[in-house]
């Protein structure tokens, strides 16, 4: 029978290193490494090595730790608690590994798990609390790569949230001094609007819902719902914010407009309800007033909403009148930016919005608004060295070049449309604005699609990178489904 594996059998444990003595053997970078973990601790820290990397000098000249300049001795190890062999010689590493054993000394060998008898984690730090995980010394990537994972799952806001128990946990276990009765409290406690408030920066507000939560009589405390605007992007989930990414697999209801990917979507949590407000020009299939009541109706029934909208909800995405509808039904609230589609399909296009040689300001226009076009200030907007970027404008290019045209701007000014912008099957097509209208149609170019005119979108030729080159008069490709 094969031998059980020594990362099997680990016990994982927090130490408490305060006034303890700590020797880490070795003077270079890794021993630098582990001191840095070390020094919030409160440990003394020995470093015994001949000379020191740069980084451990400065710390000993501060009086961060006590430098030994020699040799490994045993006798190193006579007051330790803990110790740590980093150097680049597997016989000095062993026999640190042995002093500690002879005088019950746990020892970390860097790199050697079979003489290794306490591990080092990996570790997400947010205040008092601490996530630690572990290989067992035998996948150390592994084990960086659950960290890096847990590191966009967990917020700052935890930190505050364990700092602000701690502070309270004695008044927790005398107003609920039954365990049974305390975790469910805590339960209620997590479930409602606390961690919101301390999120937000609100810290008093939370202080107050925390007092109001110990005050309150029984079990049947109605749960709080909120709703988060959430900015999606493009459609390219990686560009997707880390708190973005949380809310989407927090959320018990989702509404989402057509604009948010199913790339994007297929992140988000998967038991949670799904609402298709799709929500395109020409194409309203739920109404805006449907939509304030599906977000109202869900948080009132303390549901966590996200309310999921394509690139921002600030820019062009009616997210002002949501959170206007929210704050008159008394529903709290959060905002999570999007990347906008102009800087994104700009960037995914190779067209920089602004250029020291040619545009020093940008326009973000909508050429779908309650009124018709005719309000768009068109002299300004004819105006050189600046860069217009013209949202859900597709079915009316037409318009955009009589006017700017008529408005003088020259007809030799570039433009550039894209195309389901990040997306894989993203499109550019290019060319100068006296040829918009006829160069869309050659290419049958469908929204989402974003323009840009101005002399930044000339370099969409030489700067692409994303995708296939611009199309311009030459035959079309195929259209992507």
């Amino acid at each position: 029978m094969p031998e059980t594996p020594a990362s099997d059998r680990l016990f994982p444990l927090f130490a408490d290193l305060r006034g303890r003595t700590v020797v880490v053997v070795g003077g270079g970078a890794v021993a630098a490494r582990k001191v840095e973990a070390l020094l919030g601790t409160g440990a003394r820290i020995v470093v015994g090595a001949p000379t020191l990397d740069p980084a451990l000098a400065i710390l000993a000249a501060a009086g961060e730790l006590e430098h030994l300049p020699a040799e490994f001795t045993p006798a190193w190890l006579d007051q330790a608690w803990l110790a740590i062999a980093a150097t680049d010689d597997a016989g000095v590493n062993r026999a640190v590994a042995e002093a500690g054993e002879a005088r019950r000394v746990w020892v970390n060998v860097v790199d050697d798990t079979a003489l290794t008898r306490m591990h080092l984690p990996a570790r997400v730090e947010r205040g008092p609390l601490q996530i630690a995980i572990s290989s067992g010394g035998g996948a150390p990537m592994l084990a960086r790569l659950v960290r890096e994972q847990l590191e966009t799952r967990f917020d700052e806001s935890f930190g505050a949230l364990a700092t602000l128990l701690t502070r309270h946990r004695d008044r927790i276990r005398a107003r609920w001094p039954d365990t049974v009765a305390r975790r469910r409290a805590f339960e209620r406690l997590l479930a409602g609007p606390l961690q919101g408030l301390l999120r937000s920066r609100r810290h008093i507000e939370a202080e107050r819902a925390f007092d109001l939560a110990l005050a309150e009589e029984g079990e049947a405390t109605a749960a709080r719902g909120r709703v988060a605007l959430v900015g999606a992007g493009p459609g390219d989930p990686g560009l997707l914010t880390l708190r973005a990414l949380r809310l989407l697999n927090e959320a018990d209801v989702i509404l989402h407009d057509s604009l948010a990917s199913e790339d994007v979507l297929q992140l988000a949590r998967r038991d949670a309800l799904r609402i298709a407000v799709g929500k395109r020009a020409g194409h309203h299939a739920t109404p805006q007033a449907d939509i304030n009541a599906l977000m109202i109706r869900h948080a009132a029934a303390g549901l966590r909403v996200v309310r999921l909208k394509g690139g921002d909800p600030f820019v062009f995405g009616r997210g002002g009148e949501e959170l206007e509808a929210l704050r008159a039904a008394g529903i709290d609230y959060e905002v999570v930016p999007g990347i906008t589609a102009a800087a994104a399909c700009a960037a995914y296009a190779g067209i920089p919005l602004t250029h020291r040689d040619h545009a020093q300001s940008v326009r973000l226009v909508t050429a779908h608004a309650r009124e018709s076009g005719e309000t768009l200030d068109w002299p300004a907007l004819a105006q050189e060295r600046q860069t217009l970027a013209f949202y859900m404008g597709v079915a009316r290019l037409e318009t955009v070049r009589t006017q700017l045209l008529a408005h003088g701007r020259a007809p030799e000014t570039p433009f550039a449309l894209i195309e389901n912008g990040s997306r894989p099957e993203q499109r550019v097509v290019a060319g100068t604005l006296a040829d918009l209208p006829r160069l869309a149609r050659l290419h049958d170019v469908q929204a989402p699609a974003l323009l840009i005119v101005g002399e930044v979108a000339a370099l969409a030729g030489a700067l692409h990178w994303f995708g296939a080159p611009p199309l311009g008069d030459a035959a079309p490709l195929a259209h992507a489904a």
